[in-house]
């Protein structure tokens, strides 16, 4: 009798933190949004050219670079709607980055995640002239949503995690443009 009374009790702790967990997870940020900014001395035609351009992706996205095994493909004219750079790898999954419009100041992606899990995120980059007009104002800004449960539970550190990657990111095209 006391050897299953004390399995009952684990069993309704485990159930408590379960639902403490779910609890939890629903109470969270449905969504996530990242943005950070750099100066950079180059014009905005130079720097827009390096993000519109998917041939540059990976020389200066740190995500991209973290995984030896990756595979990638470029489909589509660089700078115009449907430009395309897909990817393959162990660490970085499978997903893809695709150009859905651009202006003399922005350029927009769709970022898509088909493994580990499925997901879709809008990429933005906002380019200003800035200082003596031989500088840019970059600004990167990605948002998405954050299924229930794990990723709400997960979002704290996916935000803290994108935050680092966007500061080196910003970083590396900052020396791939000036350098």
């Amino acid at each position: 009798m006391l050897l299953k009374a004390m399995v009952m009790i684990v069993v309704y702790i485990l159930a408590a933190l379960i639902v403490i967990l779910l609890i939890v997870a629903a109470l969270m940020p449905k969504i996530y949004n990242v943005e950070k900014n750099i100066i950079i001395k180059c014009s905005v035609t130079d720097v827009m050219n390096r993000i519109s351009d998917m041939n540059y992706y990976s020389q200066w996205n740190p995500w991209q670079q973290s995984d030896s095994t990756t595979k990638s493909t470029i489909t589509g004219t660089p700078g115009t709607t449907g430009h395309k750079y897909a990817w393959e790898g162990k660490k970085v999954g499978v997903g893809s980055l695709t150009l859905l419009s651009m202006n003399h100041k922005h350029i927009h992606f769709e970022l898509e995640f088909l493994k580990p899990w499925k997901s879709k995120a809008k990429d933005n980059w906002l380019f200003e002239p800035w200082g003596d007009h031989n500088e840019t104002k970059v600004t990167w800004q990605n948002s998405g949503n954050l299924p229930w449960p794990i990723a709400r539970l997960i979002g704290p550190m996916l935000n803290k995690n994108l935050n680092q990657q966007f500061e080196q990111g910003l970083n590396n095209l900052k020396k791939m443009c000036e350098g």
